[in-house]
């Protein structure tokens, strides 16, 4: 506020020395009907009429003394003019008004002001949200990928470990047949010098029998190495093996949802292995139970959560229509009603072959650059998070942050594409751990 008091202080001399300027000499006050004489000084009307009535002689200006031939004067409208405006803004109701609206608007600065403090401590609050969510992201990040590269390390140590004892082993068989054929080279080596020995002494001596000679091992016949059966298993597609061996790891591992028959609107019909589910125009009449969607053209997975992460895979192909997500398990499912978090649903839906919404009330419109054939959804019950993505490339589709207490199903609507084509169903994605040997 320091800087502001200096042009309001320096108003004052401007107004006094303008007053000064507009003030009669003869009344000491401002002037009233000021008029000018010929020698261009000023003074009220009514002053200088009645200074030249008690002069005796010719006139003459108060001022200078300057003689006149006659009492003549002239009317100054531009002085009466700033006189007005000076006396306006003298007046007791004219400072009053002023000091009232300084005061305003020292008020509405003094408010401004701290409605921006306000905001500069927001802006630094959500900076510092920023940070310390970006730290958190970081570590989950590292910690997902550390695992994922820590199975890759137990994986490629076990396979060096691997490698290196069947190594050993090969060598060992080569090494215990070297040994064996080098003690029968020794062997031989030693009868080959006896033999040399009793020839070289045949000249002087009659030889009546062959010396004593040493049995020569047998050696067996070498074993065989099969170079493709050794390096086969390590010439194989070890990424895509590794890769595959890496589900029964994945936390969350794709679940293997089936779907609950029991649940199933009476248009729906389940393969038999409960993978795959379509709905026809015509009705199948199953028992009746308090699980089944009577009004809604609806089904559950089997499978129910309530802790945990869990992600899981579905197959839509070229559907024009469907509904996916997840739903509480105490939803009514014996009226029909508009599907909503405020209902117990978290879904995404297709309509029209491209037109994609999230299901909340109202709908909330997507815009995909492309339509996924697969969609993987995501539940996370501590964080109560719902996502949904394109499981071609696995970008993110939708994401609920205030998802469901409680357990919650797998929910899906097969819809029916209202063509005359044979209607497409939607098919659960299972990726089961594949047993390898060794």
């Amino acid at each position: 506020m320091a800087a502001a008091a200096a042009p309001l202080a320096a108003a004052p001399a401007t107004k006094g020395s303008l007053r000064e300027d507009l003030t009669c000499p003869i009344c000491c006050d401002l002037f009233r009907e000021p008029v000018m004489l010929g020698c261009m000084h000023h003074f009220c009307k009514p002053c200088i009429s009645r200074y030249w009535r008690t002069t005796h002689g010719p006139v003459t200006c108060p001022q200078c003394r300057k003689e006149f031939t006659c009492k003549q004067f002239q009317t100054n409208y531009l002085v009466a003019a700033m006189v007005e405006k000076v006396r306006a803004s003298t007046s007791h109701t004219y400072i009053q008004n002023l000091e009232k609206q300084l005061r305003e608007t020292l008020e509405n600065h003094c408010l401004r002001r701290e409605d921006l403090s306000n905001s500069i401590r927001k802006e630094k609050d959500k900076m510092e949200t920023i940070k310390r969510l970006g730290a958190d992201l970081q570590a989950r990040v590292r910690g997902e990928f550390g695992a994922l590269r820590q199975i890759l390390h137990d994986e490629e140590t076990r396979m060096l470990e691997q490698l290196r004892r069947e190594q050993e082993e090969e060598l060992e068989k080569v090494q215990h047949h070297l040994e064996a054929i080098k003690l029968a080279m020794r062997e031989v080596e030693e009868n080959m010098r006896v033999l040399e020995e009793a020839s070289a002494t045949t000249e002087n001596i009659v030889l009546t029998e062959l010396p004593q000679l040493r049995q020569c091992p047998q050696v067996d016949s070498a074993p065989e190495l099969d170079t493709n059966a050794f390096s086969s298993k390590y010439l194989a597609p070890l990424q895509y093996i590794t890769w595959r061996k890496m589900f029964k790891s994945l936390k969350p591992g794709p679940s293997p949802l089936t779907f609950d028959v029991d649940t199933a609107h009476p248009s729906i019909r389940v393969s038999r292995d409960k993978t795959v589910a379509v709905e026809y125009d015509s009705v199948t009449w199953h028992t009746d139970n308090n699980k089944r969607f009577l009004q809604c053209v609806n089904i559950l997975a089997s499978q129910g959560f309530y802790s945990g992460r869990h992600y899981w895979e579905v197959e839509v192909g070229t559907k024009p229509k469907w509904d996916m997500g997840v739903a509480s398990e105490a939803v009514d499912r014996h009226s029909r009603i508009k599907l909503s978090p405020e209902r117990g649903y978290w879904t995404l839906r297709l309509r029209n072959r491209n037109e994609y919404s999230a299901g909340t009330q109202p709908w909330t419109r997507l815009q995909l650059s492309s339509s996924p054939r697969r969609l993987g959804v995501f539940v996370d019950c501590e964080e109560r998070w719902v996502s949904f993505y394109n499981a071609d490339d696995m970008s993110l589709i939708y994401s609920y942050t205030n998802g469901p207490r409680g357990k919650v199903f797998p929910f899906f609507s097969p819809c029916i594409s209202g063509s005359s084509q044979e209607p497409q169903p939607i098919r659960l994605l299972h990726y089961p751990p594949v047993a390898m040997s060794g």
